[in-house]
């Protein structure tokens, strides 16, 4: 028989992977107990901070919007691995990259970089000469909107990019809805 702390790691497993609210009924014939009891496992899992939401047809995960920012940054080519990394290593994920060019206009590419994984496969296929780096069309500046599940892993990513001297200043020129969503050095 399992314990009842096993049980609520393996409720809490269940409610991660569903994708529709389960119901106390349905969950309790999983796990071979009362209803009661597994209304009780949601209430001690919301104890421990876990957002469980009760809702008409059963419980369901909140799930946390991530939050993001965007960071005016400039560096060289040799620490690009820096940047990506000091982002990913603090709990970020590398949205996007964008430039603002004076003929261009803004020109924007996703990136989806997640890991130290993704970083090495975003500079391989740059060393392959499949294509360069976005930033050389504009002197270096570039900008990049990073996502993490709390602010304080943003807090932590703009203090390690301030500290790397790779946040760069806003300029007057800017678009001014830009100006009100970057992250200023």
């Amino acid at each position: 028989m399992m314990s009842s702390e096993d049980r609520r790691q393996a409720l809490l497993d269940r409610l991660t992977l569903a994708s529709a609210p389960l119901s106390a009924t349905v969950l309790a014939g999983e796990f071979g107990v009362s209803r009661q009891v597994i209304v009780q496992d949601v209430a001690l899992l919301r104890a421990k901070g876990v957002a469980v939401e009760s809702l008409a047809r059963g419980y369901l995960l909140t799930k946390k919007s991530p939050v993001q920012r965007i960071f005016k940054v400039i560096h060289t080519d040799d620490e690009v691995e820096t940047e990506l990394n000091l982002i990913v290593d603090a709990g970020g994920t590398v949205a996007d990259v964008f430039v603002f060019h004076k003929y261009y206009g803004t020109v924007r590419a996703d990136m989806d970089i997640r890991s130290r994984l993704d970083v090495r496969r975003f500079l391989s296929d740059i060393a392959s000469g499949k294509s360069g780096l976005l930033k050389n069309v504009t002197a270096g500046y570039h900008y990049h909107t990073v996502t993490a599940d709390r602010e304080d892993s943003l807090d932590h990513i703009e203090q390690g990019l301030r500290e790397r001297g790779f946040l760069a200043p806003l300029q007057e020129y800017e678009p001014s809805g830009v100006r009100d969503l970057v992250s200023d050095s």
